[in-house]
């Protein structure tokens, strides 16, 4: 006759096993079910090195390794055609400072500079707010306002240096016909009136470009906040004031960064304008490394004085974005 507690120790043993068994089951099952979320994240991560690549070579083939290389020239005797190349720091840094033409090259550079800033951003921010509401023919205005924009920065200039001749341009002639001058007018045959021809030029481009910024920083003001300042009895010059513009601010540090570094780096339209001219007195500091690069064929000097103006680059958007970040925070 079999012993009943012994069929009792049998089945007390055979529960813990089963309780082992099911507990390695759900292992299982917890270490496959883990599997796909694994391979999802490296295949995720696998996708967006994939989508980064492209931009990152585009970066080191033409950002960081021309850069390594302008720097590398700036510290050598880097003839433009032919001749010995070999290190000669800091003799180019040096150079730089001592040529005739730089220090008049940075004074120019910053009064152009604050000027377009101050007309280009004040007219940019009046048509804004001039076309603003959507009221019957706002949509024309704006189309025309920015048009200029799409014309290229050469192509307007050279547009312009026909209109400024003194010979065949309309407008060199047009005090003339009014009889407000005797002789046509030469709007680029003194410093102050090339200068000045010239900011209208780059004003006429890039009014509308700036207006568009600004005008996307507007729409983004709910009305209600406008509303509100009514109600309580606040006139446009308040209301501009103490609403319009404070809610403006980060696109009107945009577009004071974007006037900024490109008014530093003008070229193009003192290139086709002027030359340069009259007497040396529209050379700008871009203009300056392309004398030295292509008319007295010294690329190492001209890489110096690149190294110069993007450490000058460098340094001021560093120190725009700490004053708009301390008026955020204020």
């Amino acid at each position: 006759m079999a012993d009943p507690h012994a069929r009792r120790r049998v089945r007390r043993r055979r529960i813990p096993r089963e309780g082992q068994q099911g507990r390695h089951r759900l292992a299982g099952r917890l270490t496959v079910a883990d599997r796909p979320e694994d391979s999802m994240r490296v295949s995720r991560t696998i996708q967006g090195l994939g989508y980064a690549a492209p931009t990152a070579l585009f970066v080191t083939v033409f950002f960081l390794l021309p850069l390594l290389l302008v720097g590398q020239m700036s510290l050598s005797d880097w003839p433009l055609l032919a001749g010995d190349r070999g290190t000669n720091a800091p003799e180019n840094y040096t150079d730089v400072t001592a040529s005739t033409l730089f220090w008049p090259a940075v004074r120019f550079t910053l009064l152009y500079t604050a000027l377009v800033t101050v007309v280009l951003l004040g007219l940019a921010l009046l048509l804004a707010l001039l076309v603003q509401e959507s009221r019957p023919g706002a949509g024309f205005y704006r189309t025309v306002y920015f048009l200029p924009g799409a014309l290229g920065l050469a192509s307007a200039s050279l547009l312009f240096w026909g209109l400024y001749s003194p010979t065949t341009g309309p407008l060199s002639r047009l005090p003339q016909h009014l009889g407000l001058a005797d002789d046509p007018v030469s709007f680029l045959g003194t410093p102050t009136s090339a200068l000045l021809s010239t900011v209208f030029l780059v004003v006429w481009k890039f009014a509308g470009f700036y207006m568009l910024i600004l005008l996307v920083g507007l729409q983004r003001i709910p009305h209600e906040v406008y509303e509100a300042a009514r109600m309580d009895g606040a006139s446009r010059a308040q209301t501009f004031r103490s609403i319009t513009l404070p809610l403006l601010r980060p696109s009107l540090a945009l577009s004071l960064l974007l006037c900024v570094t490109g008014s530093l780096l003008a070229f193009d339209q003192f290139f086709v304008l002027t030359k340069g001219g009259p007497d040396n007195s529209t050379v700008t500091v871009v203009q300056l490394i392309y004398r030295e690069a292509f008319q007295r064929m010294d690329l190492g000097t001209a890489a110096a004085l690149s190294i110069v103006v993007l450490g000058a680059l460098l340094l001021l958007n560093a120190l725009q974005f700490r004053g708009l970040r301390h008026a955020d925070e204020s």
